[in-house]
Parts: structure tokens; C-alpha cells; sequence
């Protein structure tokens, strides 16, 4: 007894130590919360020793999206990761800040990456373009660093490019060049006017040798800089780099290249030259033979579906090519899925799906040195990682911690598996494991958004409920700091896009997912995952369909109705908010009830027939609402919040990109025009130049949240 109460004595103090040191640490701001470093690429070297990491973030002098490439090297004989991650060393690769998607050489030596940053230029017409207009280019930089240069050049930008397997050939695609001749003739006839359709082309492949592009890059570094070099691609033939080959052409925009492993064959994705989701058998799966190419010879479809294919790997055996889908159907007609798994025999066109065992969604994967697959898998508000043999094999999961890991990857010729991870309270950081199966034991290689452990964050958990057909619904919780579990709290609804998403157990710090900021003004922030999110089933995500809006609604008002009747919730005290189909929803939410004190949307659709015409991913809107405008009218009109807008009494925040063509800003000006008439309090931004992402400048998002906020406080009656 007296040791125990020593013990507890001794223990007292460090405990009070303990919460009094997290009371005291700050609040997050806005300026914090947008200052955080986003993961776009990560990649092992294929000796497993170095990891090459694509970054974004923010650049306020310059209103731009930083994009730099980062190395971290651990060349310790020793191949244990865990041992000696911290031995490493992580280093800023490039400079430019508009670098992206790099790529190992098969042999270490070198990364190739695609970049903005400025080249000469093959044509009098680029000294009128601004700053922004800049093509990507592929440009080279050695694994020990040193000066990146280009081996590309031209007005046609690279859409994609892949190491050949001897790491002696790089292969790229851009539009199908033209020649000065074609293009002066073009401009003569239509001068500025806009051939809509009539003026896309597709894509050609070409070759170029990587020693030839190094003895050029030699040769021109050596040589004393004239200002008459400017001037000599003036007058040259064609937009083609010059000494590349073509290869092949097609008449789509090609996605992704990826070259054999035994370096015999080049398959390619494809989508629309316009970019736009209009016809199904646009988005396709080609093979080059390359022993064996021209520009004349077609290239041979492997894919006939109805689905879009994206992500592909070649498999070990260089005969499986690996893929995605996520919009329409493999197997048949189109039906939207869950993201899955699926390889194709590039030999006799037999397509296999991987992971049917698996009821959620896959999101990520990479092919293994024996052959094998690991993917991220997401299920409910989870993601974790899985392996499996074979297509016929079980989707194994592996033993991790609770959280969300995403971007996967493996080495050529190692065990090593780098992936980025984060959960609600651990910030998003790469890291490096020995191996698949030590998991748990993963260093963290990067402390990027360190900043957020300093804060006093928003604590989260999910939360169940029952919708009115008996079917389970899930969704996330996010606390005010301080007030895990805390009881009759003010409460947001933040609802995700997608629909095929779901938020659930990780971190994110952007314009589109600002629980975190909501949270810590006060608000409960509630996140459902209604029908028709990922990680549920295909049951669930197909019972949107065909009410678009009405079925995820009722989900959400009923998770509302359950969080009120469980005491979690303040019933007098509601917002609601969103963006892209979360603006959808907002939209039709606020025809639906008056419960809500202050709304909060962004491209949103009101209306869906015009929508359908401007929206550039056609293929599920129809699907959602059951055929097209002309085949399912009522649905069209039932399933529209502006022929309910009179029922609207809550004040009502707009945002929307000013080139959206997802859900065009003609969506918000209907929105915004019907609110005026009726005379409910309303604002709406519109973020010049931005398309659906906002992803051109920085302060656009940065402005969007801070006004949300402000409208939320304005509005929302917070209690005092």
C-alpha cells in the first residue's frame, strides 16, 4: 500500500506536467494551417537506398504552387531501413519550384522529371506568353545531383514518359507536332478564333537517345552563350525535339507510358484530346512493339471495356500490364465502382481482376521484385496496406498502425517500401520501411509539417449511425481542441466531394478539407461518409443511383438527427458546408431543411441538364441520375435543388473557380442569382483563372477558407 501510494505520488506531478504542457501549446492558425507540404510522388531507387519525393506547397510572393523534387539518400551498407533511416539525408534536388512525377532510371544513375521551368523556345509566338504559359518539358538530372537540364524542347508540351528497361532510351509523348508550314496556315485561316473539337489532334511517341541528350547538354554548356542561338529553332521544320524519333502515333492524348521490364514493349493510356469524359472508347490500354515501330504501324489495343483505365505498371513477367479503374465497368456495361485492381495479358487481350476479395476500395499499388502486388486498401474511415501472390490469391492485410497510408512503393531490387502516412493527429510525412512486414517499425524520412505536432489539435473519431432503409452509415468526428467527447457542442457538417470518396482517419491541411481550422474556432465537425462513398461496398456506393442528391441526403440529415439525439450535437446550433459534390449536397440540404443556421458552397450543382453539357466528366453524371437528359427528364428535374429553391431560408456563402469546367461557375451564378431574388443573405467569390481545383494560386484557397470562417462565425449563432 505504501508503494503504491509512493508511486502515485511520484506519478502526480508528471502527469499535470504532462497536461499542462499540452494546454499550453497554441492554436493553429490560418497562416500555419496553409503552410503545410503536400506529397504528390514518392519513389524507391532500385536499390532500395534512396527515395526521390515530389512536394507542393505554397509560394505567397509568387502566387504560385511550389513543385520541387527532394532526394534522401541512405547509401549505409547495411540494408536495414530501421536501423539506420536516420542516417540518411534529405536534400532539395531541384530549384525551380515547377518540377514534378519523377522517375528512377532503371539503373540508379539518373531522374527524369517533367517541368514548367523556362527552355528556349521553338517559335517567335513564346516571347508574347507570360510567365505561366511555360510547356512541361522532360528534363534529366543525375542521381548525385548537379544541374538539371532539358532533353526536350518545343512548343507541344510532354504529357508522359517512361526509362526504356537499359536506361539508355527515354520515350515521351506530346500532341502530334506540326510543321511551320502548317502552322502558318492555320493562323492565316482561323487567325483567333477557336475551332472547338475541330482543331484537337492526338499524340505521337518518340525516342531519344539519353547519351546523345548528355552530349548535347555537354556541348552547349561548354559553349560561350550568343545571342544569336535564340533565333536558330526559329526557322526549323517542325515542333519535334530535335534527333527524337517517332515511334507511334494515336489520335488520343496519351495519359502514361510504361516500357516492358525485358524493354521489348511500350503500353500507353489514353484519354480524350479535349480532356473531356465524353466517349468511353477514348479511354483505352495500347502496346508498341519496339523492335518493330513507325509512325504508319497502329499501335495494338489491349483494352475493349467500358471503363476508364488509369495508373498502369508492366507486371515482372513483362507480360501483364497493371491498371486501375474507377469510372465504369471492366466487365460490362458501365456501372461506376469502387477503385479496382486489374491486369491485362498484353499477349492475348484476357483481363484479370485482382483483389475481388476485397469489399473496399483500392487506391494505390505497386508491383513487387517477385512478382507479387501491394496496394493501399481502404476500409470504412481505414486505409492500410495489403499484399496478394496472384489475381487469384487473398487480399492480405498487413500489420500496421491505425491511419491512412497512401502513394505506396517498392524497389526494383531491394525489400525496402517507402509510403506516406499520416493519421487525424499525426501530420502527413514519407516514410521508410525495411520491409513490407515491418511496417510498424517505419521511420519517419521527411519533417516537412512538423509545425502541426507544436499545435493543439483537433482530437477525431468516427461515429455510426442507422439510416431510415436499416442500412449502417459512418462517418468522422472532429473534436474542438480540448473537447474530445465533449457534449452538446456546436456543430458543422463538412461534407466531401467525389462522391466516390470518404474521409476518415488521416491528415489533411488544404482549402478543401479545413475541418481542422473549423474545429478549432469551435465547431464539432462532423464528415459523413453518406451513400455512395468509398471503403462501404459497391452495395453502398451504388445506392446513389439514380438519387444523386436525395438518397446521401437523407443520410446525412439522419446522422445530423442521430449526433442531436445522442447529446453530441446542439440542435440550435448548425451549419453545413462543402465543395464540388459536397457543394451538390449543401445545395440540395438547404431546399431540405431550415435547420441549418449558415451555409457554406463551392461549385455546386443546382441544376444538372446544363451541368451534364458543361461538365467535362459526363460519363457518371449520366450514370447517377439514370440516363441521360433526354432519358431520364424527371429525374433531372426531381433530383435539382433550384426547382426546391424557394424552400431555402439559410444564408448561403459561394466560392467557384472562374474556368471550372467540372461544375461550370454558371452553377453558382444561378445559385447566387435565385438566392438574391428571394432575398436571402448571400455572397459569392469567384477565384479568376482557377479551374475546379484551384490549384493556380495559393491565395485563391487561402481567401475561400478565411471567408468561410467568417461567414460561419457571422451566421452560425455560436453560442458565447
Amino acid at each position: 500500500m505504501r508503494t503504491s501510494r509512493l508511486l502515485l505520488a511520484l506519478l502526480l506531478p508528471l502527469l499535470a506536467l504532462t497536461f499542462a504542457f499540452a494546454a499550453g501549446k497554441p492554436k493553429l492558425t490560418l497562416d500555419e494551417f496553409f503552410n503545410s507540404v503536400g506529397f504528390t510522388d514518392i519513389e524507391l531507387s532500385p536499390d532500395g537506398h534512396s527515395v526521390v519525393i515530389a512536394t507542393e506547397r505554397a509560394d505567397w510572393e509568387s502566387s504560385k504552387f511550389r513543385k520541387d523534387i527532394w532526394l534522401y539518400r541512405n547509401d549505409n551498407a547495411n540494408d536495414n531501413a530501421n536501423d539506420n533511416a536516420n542516417d540518411g539525408a534529405l536534400t532539395q534536388l531541384t530549384q525551380s519550384g515547377r518540377d514534378s512525377q519523377p522517375q528512377w532510371s532503371p539503373d540508379g544513375r539518373w531522374i527524369a522529371f517533367l517541368s514548367e521551368r523556362k527552355t528556349s523556345k521553338s517559335s517567335d509566338d513564346d516571347k508574347d506568353k507570360g510567365k505561366d504559359d511555360e510547356t512541361a518539358q522532360l528534363f534529366l538530372i543525375a542521381r548525385d545531383g548537379g544541374e538539371a537540364f532539358p532533353v526536350t524542347q518545343g512548343e507541344e508540351e510532354v504529357h508522359a514518359f517512361s526509362w526504356s528497361a537499359d536506361s539508355r532510351t527515354l520515350y515521351f509523348a506530346t500532341r502530334i507536332p506540326w510543321t511551320n508550314a502548317q502552322k502558318d496556315s492555320y493562323k492565316k485561316e482561323w487567325k483567333d478564333v477557336n475551332q472547338y473539337r475541330a482543331a484537337e489532334r492526338g499524340d505521337m511517341i518518340f525516342s531519344m537517345g539519353v547519351s546523345d541528350a548528355i552530349s548535347k547538354h555537354q556541348m552547349i554548356g561548354a559553349k560561350p552563350k550568343d545571342d544569336s542561338d535564340k533565333d536558330k529553332n526559329k526557322d526549323k521544320d517542325s515542333d519535334a525535339t530535335p534527333g527524337s524519333r517517332p515511334l507511334a502515333q494515336t489520335p488520343w492524348h496519351i495519359e502514361q507510358l510504361a516500357t516492358s521490364p525485358d524493354g521489348r514493349r511500350l503500353a500507353f493510356s489514353t484519354t480524350s484530346v479535349s480532356e473531356r469524359q465524353e466517349k468511353i472508347k477514348e479511354f483505352e490500354i495500347y502496346a508498341v512493339e519496339l523492335a518493330n515501330t513507325s509512325p504508319d504501324r497502329p499501335p495494338r489495343q489491349l483494352t475493349h471495356n467500358e471503363a476508364v483505365e488509369n495508373f498502369i505498371k508492366w507486371g515482372k513477367d513483362s507480360k501483364h500490364v497493371f491498371f486501375q479503374a474507377e469510372l465504369g465497368s471492366v466487365e460490362g456495361k458501365y456501372v461506376d465502382t469502387q477503385p479496382r485492381l486489374y491486369s491485362v495479358d498484353s499477349d492475348t487481350g484476357q483481363v484479370q481482376r485482382w483483389s475481388a476479395d476485397f469489399v473496399g476500395a483500392v487506391t494505390h499499388y505497386a508491383v513487387n521484385p517477385d512478382g507479387t502486388v501491394t496496394a493501399n486498401g481502404r476500409m470504412g474511415t481505414e486505409v492500410q496496406v495489403y499484399s496478394e501472390a496472384n489475381a487469384t490469391a487473398p487480399f492480405s492485410k498487413h500489420q500496421g498502425w491505425p491511419g491512412t497510408y497512401e502513394l505506396i512503393a517498392t524497389a526494383q531490387n531491394a525489400t525496402r517500401v517507402a509510403f506516406v502516412y499520416s493519421t487525424v493527429e499525426k501530420p502527413t510525412e514519407v516514410y521508410l520501411a525495411d520491409s513490407i512486414d515491418t511496417l510498424q517499425q517505419a521511420r519517419p524520412i521527411t519533417s516537412f509539417n512538423k509545425l502541426f505536432t507544436e499545435r493543439d489539435l483537433p482530437q477525431g473519431k468516427p461515429y455510426r449511425w442507422t439510416a431510415d432503409d436499416g442500412t449502417s452509415v459512418e462517418g468522422m468526428l472532429m473534436y474542438p481542441p480540448g473537447k474530445f467527447e465533449a457534449r452538446n457542442l456546436p456543430m458543422f457538417v463538412l461534407i466531401h466531394g467525389g462522391p466516390a470518396d470518404a474521409d476518415g482517419n488521416h491528415f489533411e491541411a488544404d482549402w478543401y478539407q479545413w475541418d481542422r481550422l473549423a474545429a478549432t474556432q469551435g465547431w464539432l465537425v462532423f464528415e459523413p461518409n453518406y451513400r455512395g462513398s468509398t471503403g462501404y461496398g459497391e452495395k453502398f456506393l451504388s445506392q446513389i443511383v439514380p438519387e444523386i442528391v436525395s438518397r446521401p441526403g437523407k443520410d446525412i440529415l439522419e446522422g445530423v438527427d442521430a449526433l442531436v439525439k445522442d447529446g453530441i450535437a446542439d440542435p440550435n446550433h448548425l451549419a453545413v458546408g462543402g465543395y464540388s459534390y459536397g457543394g451538390y449536397m449543401t445545395n440540395w440540404l438547404i431546399t431540405q431543411t431550415t435547420r441549418f443556421k449558415a451555409a457554406v458552397t463551392g461549385a455546386g450543382a443546382v441544376e444538372h441538364v446544363s451541368n451534364w453539357g458543361n461538365d467535362d466528366t459526363t460519363f457518371d453524371d449520366a450514370y447517377f441520375l439514370g440516363g441521360l437528359p433526354w432519358e431520364a427528364e424527371r429525374r433531372y428535374h426531381d433530383e435539382a435543388a433550384i426547382y426546391q429553391i424557394t424552400k431555402v431560408k439559410t444564408p448561403t456563402h459561394m466560392v467557384a473557380g472562374g474556368n471550372d469546367i467540372r461544375v461550370a461557375v454558371s452553377q453558382n451564378y444561378l445559385l447566387d442569382r435565385a438566392l438574391h431574388e428571394l432575398g436571402i443573405p448571400s455572397t459569392l467569390l469567384v477565384f479568376p483563372g482557377e479551374g475546379h481545383s484551384l490549384d493556380k494560386n495559393p491565395w485563391h484557397g487561402k481567401i475561400k477558407v478565411r471567408e468561410e470562417l467568417k461567414w460561419l462565425q457571422k451566421y452560425g449563432d455560436m453560442p458565447k
